[in-house]
């Protein structure tokens, strides 16, 4: 019987990867380029505020194709979706809870929720964890990367951190370890340029516990202390910057801190990178460290490129604009402290991928708006013979723009060719401590 089930589950779940995705006749065909000759052929398939880019030559992006059924999907984590049919559903206060048991369950591999439906009025609340656990599969990181303050005209302020993050649940059976707090994630960043931000830490620890709430600290060189921060800080943009830490890949909150909403199901276009779903990713295995991601010396920002005309913030090189299908779900914060009063998602379907994270403050009015990369997993294998699934190794693009100040604020972006950004990484156990921010900073 229980086979059955799991058979009946996998055909659902094939089904909806084939879905096809409606098109209009007015539709740009791969390859051609929306600018600001041929916005209107996006129009309606943009939130406003990206598609203005376009109409005033800000953005320049050529259309590639990347179909539904198209997806490179980790066999253990396809399977483990499809076994997980029927098996979770949400808790009082937005937790994730086993049918069986009634309890947490002790750890989830692939999508707890494998279909969604719409009429359901928690379909909101389990399409943000679907999109959770997507990214947790892929394990741990280290990135030396930058976080840049962007003008329309061009970079005005960079700064180079060394950012760490730490999953205790969905990945992959082999990086599972003991986890005797309940954490669901650590995060640890160190800031090593400018000189005036040269050793500013921030630490943060994720319980799977719904009732806890993120435990948060701060380490400022000039006082040589750490501090205990409210978790509501984690929208307060990082390093006076527009980008917070709640963005994280994409959203990064703690999902039962909000009230979450299905707003409608559209198509819309997203920024893909080209070079990745043709297959050209390229990592490097670096043994006692993970998968060094391999970039090719391309610009991928607008100011990065001395011939680029239009806003400096935007997506260039390889990046494109791919049409999918996409959630578009709505959260409000139950913490009337928290910096944005509604948070709008725009996720994809098919992969949970994030694509545009719009906030809005307490009145309505949008105020910024996250745009994402996505890529197709690729498999690359180790010295040892172990298969791993990377999410994508040509460039990244993540930008928060903010609308009212007209700037932005881009990460995701290698400090130098030879700064390492490892995947499937392992930490020392006692690596996410206060102790550590002290150690690390100056």
């Amino acid at each position: 019987m229980q086979r059955g089930i799991q058979r009946a589950a996998a055909v659902a779940f094939v089904f909806a990867l084939a879905f096809p995705i409606a098109s209009r006749a007015d539709e740009p065909k791969a390859g051609e380029k929306i600018d600001q000759s041929t916005w209107k052929q996006v129009d309606g398939l943009l939130p406003p505020e990206i598609l203005k880019h376009y109409r005033e030559g800000e953005y320049q992006n050529p259309v590639a194709e990347w179909p539904a059924d198209k997806y490179n999907w980790p066999p253990d984590f396809k399977s483990a979706t499809e076994s997980n049919e029927g098996k979770f559903k949400i808790g009082p206060t937005g937790e994730i809870l086993s049918v069986e048991t009634g309890q947490q369950p002790p750890f989830i591999l692939g999508y707890p929720f494998p279909r969604i439906d719409p009429k359901d009025p928690q379909a909101g609340v389990k399409i943000v964890w679907n999109q959770f656990y997507r990214f947790y599969y892929y394990g741990n990181s280290y990135n030396e990367s930058q976080v840049n303050w962007v003008s329309p005209t061009g970079m005005e302020r960079r700064t180079d951190q060394r950012v760490s993050f730490a999953y205790y649940d969905g990945v992959t059976e082999s990086e599972r370890r003991p986890n005797p707090q309940n954490f669901l994630s650590q995060f640890l960043a160190v800031t090593d340029t400018p000189a005036d931000l040269n050793g500013t830490a921030a630490l943060s620890w994720r319980y799977r516990d719904p009732g806890k709430r993120d435990s948060s600290w701060a380490y400022v060189p000039a006082l040589r202390r750490v501090r205990a921060v409210s978790p509501s800080n984690r929208s307060d943009g990082f390093l006076g910057s527009d980008m917070s830490q709640d963005d994280g890949p994409f959203f990064d909150g703690k999902p039962e801190d909000f009230e979450w909403t299905l707003k409608e199901e559209t198509d819309g276009m997203r920024i893909a990178e080209s070079l990745n779903l043709e297959g050209k990713s390229k990592s490097k295995w670096i043994d006692g460290k993970g998968w060094d991601a391999d970039w090719p010396d391309l610009p991928f920002i607008g100011y990065m490129d001395p011939d680029w005309k239009g806003v400096a913030w935007a997506p260039h090189g390889a990046a494109v604009l791919a049409k999918r299908r996409f959630w578009v779900v709505e959260g409000v914060p139950k913490d009337k402290y928290y910096l944005y009063g509604k948070l709008e998602l725009w996720i994809d379907k098919i992969t949970f991928q994030g694509a545009w994270n719009r906030k809005f403050d307490w009145k309505g009015e949008l105020l910024n708006t996250l745009q994402v990369m996505a890529w197709n997993p690729i498999a690359f294998t180790r010295p040892n013979g172990k298969v791993d699934y990377l999410q994508g190794s040509n460039s990244a693009y993540q930008c928060a723009e903010n609308i009212k100040l007209n700037r932005a604020t881009v990460a995701g972006i290698k400090s130098s060719p030879k700064a390492g950004f490892y995947s499937h990484i392992v930490f020392p156990e006692d690596y996410f401590m206060t102790e550590t921010m002290m150690k690390t900073g100056k």
